[in-house]
Protein backbone atom coordinates (compact mmCIF):
# COMPACT_ATOMS: atom_id res chain seq x y z
CA UNK A 1 0.00 0.00 0.00
CA UNK A 2 2.87 2.47 0.88
CA UNK A 3 4.41 1.60 -2.83
CA UNK A 4 1.17 2.16 -4.54
CA UNK A 5 1.05 6.12 -3.29
CA UNK A 6 4.14 6.59 -3.16
CA UNK A 7 4.37 5.46 -6.55
CA UNK A 8 1.37 7.70 -7.51
CA UNK A 9 2.94 10.43 -5.89
CA UNK A 10 5.68 10.63 -8.07
CA UNK A 11 3.43 9.88 -11.01
CA UNK A 12 1.19 12.58 -10.11
CA UNK A 13 4.17 14.80 -9.77
CA UNK A 14 5.88 14.09 -12.89
CA UNK A 15 2.83 14.61 -14.84
CA UNK A 16 2.80 18.55 -13.59
CA UNK A 17 5.80 18.90 -15.94
CA UNK A 18 6.37 19.61 -19.40
CA UNK A 19 6.30 16.13 -20.35
CA UNK A 20 9.70 17.05 -22.24
CA UNK A 21 13.00 16.00 -21.26
CA UNK A 22 14.92 17.39 -17.69
CA UNK A 23 16.36 20.16 -19.79
CA UNK A 24 12.82 21.88 -20.91
CA UNK A 25 11.11 20.97 -17.88
CA UNK A 26 13.93 23.36 -15.76
CA UNK A 27 15.23 19.66 -13.62
CA UNK A 28 18.67 19.72 -13.61
CA UNK A 29 20.16 15.89 -15.25
CA UNK A 30 21.34 15.07 -12.10
CA UNK A 31 17.98 15.72 -10.47
CA UNK A 32 16.55 14.04 -13.31
CA UNK A 33 18.91 10.88 -12.30
CA UNK A 34 17.83 11.19 -8.93
CA UNK A 35 14.18 10.88 -9.88
CA UNK A 36 14.53 8.02 -11.79
CA UNK A 37 17.05 6.30 -9.62
CA UNK A 38 14.03 6.70 -6.16
CA UNK A 39 11.28 5.54 -8.72
CA UNK A 40 13.34 2.12 -9.28
CA UNK A 41 13.74 1.96 -5.91
CA UNK A 42 9.74 1.72 -5.45
CA UNK A 43 9.48 -0.85 -8.14
CA UNK A 44 8.63 -4.39 -7.08
CA UNK A 45 11.85 -6.55 -7.87
CA UNK A 46 11.78 -9.37 -10.74
CA UNK A 47 11.23 -12.03 -7.98
CA UNK A 48 7.51 -11.79 -7.32
CA UNK A 49 8.02 -15.13 -5.47
CA UNK A 50 10.09 -13.68 -3.01
CA UNK A 51 7.51 -10.87 -2.25
CA UNK A 52 5.13 -13.22 -2.16
CA UNK A 53 7.13 -15.26 0.35
CA UNK A 54 7.82 -12.39 2.26
CA UNK A 55 4.24 -11.59 3.10
CA UNK A 56 3.03 -15.31 3.81
CA UNK A 57 1.79 -16.46 7.51
CA UNK A 58 3.38 -19.09 9.40
CA UNK A 59 1.49 -20.53 12.02
CA UNK A 60 3.64 -22.96 14.58
CA UNK A 61 1.74 -25.09 17.03
CA UNK A 62 4.14 -27.13 18.72
CA UNK A 63 6.27 -28.96 16.54
CA UNK A 64 3.79 -28.72 13.72
CA UNK A 65 4.29 -25.10 10.88
CA UNK A 66 1.62 -24.26 8.72
CA UNK A 67 1.55 -21.83 6.10
CA UNK A 68 -1.52 -19.40 5.58
CA UNK A 69 -1.90 -17.14 2.81
CA UNK A 70 -3.40 -13.79 3.72
CA UNK A 71 -7.13 -12.32 3.26
CA UNK A 72 -7.41 -9.29 1.14
CA UNK A 73 -9.05 -6.80 3.36
CA UNK A 74 -7.71 -4.34 5.13
CA UNK A 75 -8.21 -6.18 8.47
CA UNK A 76 -5.51 -8.33 7.08
CA UNK A 77 -2.97 -5.61 6.31
CA UNK A 78 -3.07 -4.59 9.65
CA UNK A 79 -3.02 -8.20 11.32
CA UNK A 80 0.37 -7.97 8.80
CA UNK A 81 1.91 -4.72 9.93
CA UNK A 82 1.30 -5.97 13.51
CA UNK A 83 3.21 -9.20 12.80
CA UNK A 84 6.13 -7.02 11.21
CA UNK A 85 7.08 -6.09 14.11
CA UNK A 86 7.57 -9.23 15.48
CA UNK A 87 5.75 -13.23 16.06
CA UNK A 88 3.09 -12.70 18.60
CA UNK A 89 2.26 -15.98 20.53
CA UNK A 90 -1.50 -16.71 21.59
CA UNK A 91 -2.87 -18.53 24.09
CA UNK A 92 -5.90 -20.91 22.52
CA UNK A 93 -8.87 -22.65 23.56
CA UNK A 94 -11.48 -25.09 22.31
CA UNK A 95 -14.47 -23.08 22.09
CA UNK A 96 -17.69 -24.78 20.18
CA UNK A 97 -16.26 -27.67 18.68
CA UNK A 98 -15.22 -25.94 15.51
CA UNK A 99 -12.44 -23.35 16.58
CA UNK A 100 -9.31 -22.42 18.72
CA UNK A 101 -9.57 -18.90 19.67
CA UNK A 102 -7.38 -16.76 21.90
CA UNK A 103 -6.84 -13.00 22.86
CA UNK A 104 -4.86 -11.21 20.15
CA UNK A 105 -3.55 -8.63 22.91
CA UNK A 106 -4.71 -6.08 20.56
CA UNK A 107 -7.46 -4.02 18.54
CA UNK A 108 -7.45 -4.68 14.92
CA UNK A 109 -10.16 -2.92 12.51
CA UNK A 110 -12.83 -4.94 11.77
CA UNK A 111 -13.63 -5.75 8.13
CA UNK A 112 -16.64 -8.04 9.34
CA UNK A 113 -19.04 -10.23 6.00
CA UNK A 114 -21.30 -13.12 6.57
CA UNK A 115 -19.09 -15.99 5.86
CA UNK A 116 -19.66 -19.89 6.57
CA UNK A 117 -16.01 -20.49 7.56
CA UNK A 118 -13.82 -23.84 6.54
CA UNK A 119 -11.21 -25.55 8.22
CA UNK A 120 -8.17 -23.79 7.83
CA UNK A 121 -9.70 -20.17 8.03
CA UNK A 122 -7.85 -17.61 10.87
CA UNK A 123 -10.53 -15.15 11.53
CA UNK A 124 -10.50 -11.92 13.68
CA UNK A 125 -12.97 -11.96 15.84
CA UNK A 126 -14.54 -8.97 17.87
CA UNK A 127 -11.25 -7.32 16.71
CA UNK A 128 -9.24 -8.67 19.49
CA UNK A 129 -9.65 -12.46 19.50
CA UNK A 130 -8.29 -14.92 16.83
CA UNK A 131 -9.60 -17.37 15.80
CA UNK A 132 -8.59 -21.10 13.60
CA UNK A 133 -11.19 -22.62 12.31
CA UNK A 134 -11.10 -26.68 12.16
CA UNK A 135 -15.44 -26.76 11.44
CA UNK A 136 -17.41 -24.74 10.00
CA UNK A 137 -19.64 -21.65 11.71
CA UNK A 138 -21.58 -19.17 9.75
CA UNK A 139 -21.85 -15.85 11.27
CA UNK A 140 -20.22 -11.70 10.23
CA UNK A 141 -16.49 -12.52 10.93
CA UNK A 142 -13.44 -10.92 9.37
CA UNK A 143 -11.02 -13.54 7.55
CA UNK A 144 -7.31 -12.90 7.81
CA UNK A 145 -6.03 -15.82 6.41
CA UNK A 146 -6.36 -19.24 5.06
CA UNK A 147 -3.84 -21.82 6.00
CA UNK A 148 -2.82 -23.30 3.06
CA UNK A 149 -3.29 -27.14 3.60
CA UNK A 150 -5.64 -27.76 6.58
CA UNK A 151 -5.83 -31.57 6.33
CA UNK A 152 -5.13 -33.08 9.89
CA UNK A 153 -5.72 -29.46 11.48
CA UNK A 154 -8.03 -30.79 14.46
CA UNK A 155 -5.17 -32.95 15.23
CA UNK A 156 -2.39 -30.31 14.91
CA UNK A 157 -4.17 -27.91 17.22
CA UNK A 158 -4.10 -30.43 19.96
CA UNK A 159 -6.56 -30.51 22.96
CA UNK A 160 -6.98 -28.11 25.55
CA UNK A 161 -5.24 -24.65 25.83
CA UNK A 162 -2.31 -24.45 23.07
CA UNK A 163 0.25 -21.62 22.62
CA UNK A 164 -0.02 -20.38 18.57
CA UNK A 165 2.05 -18.34 17.50
CA UNK A 166 2.04 -16.25 14.02
CA UNK A 167 4.75 -14.62 12.09
CA UNK A 168 5.69 -13.73 8.96
CA UNK A 169 7.11 -16.24 6.32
Amino acid sequence: MKFICMLLAILGLTACGSGGSSAQSGASPAQATALEQQTESLRPSGDTALHEEESALNITVGDYEMGATFADNSSAEAFRALLSQGPVTVTMEDYGGFEKVGPLGTTLTRSDESITTQPGDVILYQGNQITIYYGTNTWSLTRLARIDDPAGLKEKLGEGAVQVTFSLA
